[in-house]
């Protein structure tokens, strides 16, 4: 089971439409499972940064993909300031 690490809406739209291939189905197809039109899920699939948190669970859970939210541990500053804080 392969894992990708998001941080940025666009990388969305290719793991979206990847994972709609490795599932084997068409636009056509997921769009019909999803309710909604195979053009609604083109627009999805190019502009993956606006479709909703629901929307993008259903379309996950068709497609058999998890959504893993990980912390990424403590956040080092690389450049602690003269007082010694955290720089902020």
């Amino acid at each position: 089971m392969s894992q990708y690490i998001v941080r940025t809406p666009d990388q969305l739209p290719a793991l979206l439409k990847a994972f709609r291939k490795q599932a084997g189905l068409t636009q056509g197809q997921l769009a019909a499972r999803l309710g909604i039109t195979q053009q609604t899920l083109s627009a999805l699939e190019r502009n993956a940064n606006k479709v909703s948190a629901d929307r993008l669970l259903q379309l996950l859970g068709i497609l058999g993909v998890d959504l893993v939210l990980q912390s990424r541990g403590p956040k080092t500053d690389p450049k602690p300031s003269a007082t010694g804080g955290a720089g902020w």
